[in-house]
């Protein structure tokens, strides 16, 4: 999970969250989760706190992740108001990191993307589909296209009429690929199973291979797929089409 790259000083509803969880896992009592039934996890139970250091500094496999995962929906599902807290805790240093990504040149929609990041995760927390494979990554595109909505509003606001007159340079689309294919989604030029393919392959660690063989298609097929999607989304940048109002249309 990526760590937390933005510093908050104001009461939002993820710093909410974080002294909620520091409550949660502080002695004598912490919640910890039985890491035992994981493959790829240590052999042990883990107090939340200490499993959420060890997924911010180490790497793992996507099924392990999904193990990982299906288990803390579970518990947050079944077990009650703490394990939700708790499965929250663990997936804060990305839900920040996510957060702060979308609300950069929007620092007065800070706090209500907060908001929505947080109840999009939590949205999904309790209703995603657990068998599926990548369940984290369409965790964190649920937090994602939460928070997006929030400052899609900006994009269409119209100039202020103090500004001078004269040409001006266009304005280039948000830089980090990430953000590109959340507003590429957002406005439907692509889908957002095609958005969460290229994150996955192309900034992430999976394989095509890996996700054909999960959805039980070639990976001829697969590859073609995004072949297609990152047409759209090249054309999409050289036209200016993700840079002004998020337009609707038929997705890729």
């Amino acid at each position: 999970m990526a760590t937390t790259t933005r510093t908050r000083t104001a009461q939002t509803a993820l710093t909410t969250a974080e002294k909620a969880f520091a409550l949660l896992t502080c002695e004598p009592d912490p919640l910890a989760f039985d890491a035992r039934p994981v493959p790829g996890l240590p052999d042990t139970t883990l107090p939340l706190d200490e499993l959420r250091k060890l997924l911010v500094y180490e790497r793992y496999d996507s099924d392990t992740t999904d193990g990982l995962w299906r288990q803390l929906a579970h518990h947050a599902r079944e077990c009650g108001p703490a394990w939700v807290v708790g499965a929250i805790g663990v997936a804060l240093p990305a839900l920040t990191h996510l957060a702060a990504k979308i609300s950069r040149g929007h620092a007065h929609h800070a706090d209500d993307v907060d908001s929505e990041v947080l109840a999009g995760f939590l949205q999904a927390l309790r209703t995603a589909a657990l068998n599926p494979p990548r369940l984290w990554l369409r965790l964190c595109w649920a937090a994602w296209r939460a928070g997006a909505a929030v400052v899609k509003a900006d994009d269409g606001e119209e100039l202020p009429l103090d500004l001078p007159s004269g040409s001006r340079s266009p304005k280039m689309p948000y830089g980090h690929p990430d953000l590109l294919l959340g507003r590429a989604a957002a406005a439907g030029l692509i889908s957002a199973e095609a958005a969460e393919l290229i994150s996955a392959t192309r900034f992430g660690d999976a394989l095509i291979e890996q996700l054909a063989a999960e959805i039980g298609v070639a990976a001829s097929a697969l590859r073609m797929r995004r072949r297609r999607a990152e047409r759209v989304l090249a054309a999409a940048v050289t036209q200016g089409d993700l840079s002004g109002p998020v337009r609707s249309s038929h997705a890729a």
